[in-house]
């Protein structure tokens, strides 16, 4: 029957019984974060069938807005801001990439003598588009600072040798994190690390919202395709949150991080479920980012 579903091999998980569909061209965004979103087309048992389904190519988040921008990819874990880009875009209801407090992978760093009221300028991380435009909002709206902001790699020293101030995102701005105290052993510099997902909410009292899927409408026309997108990434995000422990396993032996540090990130920083409260935080930064000119109006939010 449509929609049924059964017990999986680990036997916590169901999984759904599947529609046969095209194969979708998928951009997903290869950093910690998007882990547990990605549980079944990563791991048994539901891995090999989907790649029958979806084919995935991993990259930077800009990379995934670029590509189905230009038609060369369908479905995409994609920055908020590509949705105020294009009319053939469609948000995919049910997973999000957001956090409702502290995120730790989104970091504004400065020098501790200058603080936020001395920042003229901000190297920006090139990875992201979302952060970008959240950190252009809150330097307008409620900073009161005039900066200006220059794409640069995501090298800490490097960009504070260069700017003000350091924006950093993803894997590296959670090693930045950790090498803290270090860093400042070696340098002697004091510098301040502002948790851009605690100072939204503290600012606004909304949840971050970074990343989404999106869907070109044009590839998924079908009741049928739509319906078993859906399942297949919903029933994705319910596993990898059953499967946090086997993540923080898998990660710790991937990236210089503690083992309880990954697990804190993917079960407490980082919201996986776009709720209403996600929906009303994703709008408030909509209708902020127009009125401060960082992007263009968006009437509505558009979904699959």
């Amino acid at each position: 029957m449509k929609g049924q579903r059964q017990s999986d091999e680990w036997g916590t998980q169901p999984y759904p019984v599947h529609y046969s569909v095209s194969r979708l061209r998928v951009a997903a965004i290869h950093f910690l974060n998007p882990a547990p979103l990605m549980w079944d087309f990563d791991h048994p048992p539901l891995a090999v069938p989907l790649a029958g389904r979806y084919d995935i190519e991993s990259m930077m988040p800009a990379q995934c807005a670029e590509r189905l921008a230009t038609g060369t990819a369908d479905l995409g874990l994609v920055p908020i801001t590509a949705f105020t880009q294009s009319n053939d875009l469609r948000i995919v209801p049910g997973c999000a990439i957001a956090s409702k407090g502290a995120i730790r992978s989104l970091l504004l760093i400065v020098r501790a003598a200058t603080g936020l009221s001395g920042i003229r300028s901000i190297a920006s991380d090139t990875s992201s588009r979302a952060t970008h435009a959240y950190v252009q909002v809150m330097a307008r709206r409620f900073w009161k600072i005039p900066a200006t902001f220059t794409q640069h790699a995501p090298d800490l020293d490097a960009m504070l040798a260069a700017c003000d101030a350091a924006l950093l995102i993803g894997d590296p701005a959670l090693l930045a994190l950790e090498d803290r105290t270090a860093r400042q052993e070696r340098t002697g510099e004091e510098l301040l690390y502002l948790d851009l997902g605690a100072e939204w909410r503290k600012l606004t009292g909304l949840p971050w919202i970074s990343a989404l899927w999106g869907v070109r409408e044009e590839a998924v026309r079908s009741s049928d395709v739509r319906e078993q997108l859906v399942s297949d990434l919903i029933g994705s995000r319910d596993a990898g949150l059953c499967h946090i422990d086997d993540l923080a396993d898998e990660w710790a032996m991937h990236i210089a991080l503690p083992r309880a540090t990954i697990h804190t990130y993917l079960s407490r920083n980082i919201h996986y479920i776009l709720d209403e409260e996600c929906l009303e935080g994703l709008r408030r930064f909509y209708e902020l980012a127009a009125a401060c000119d960082v992007l263009p109006p968006v009437a509505d939010l558009r979904f699959l």
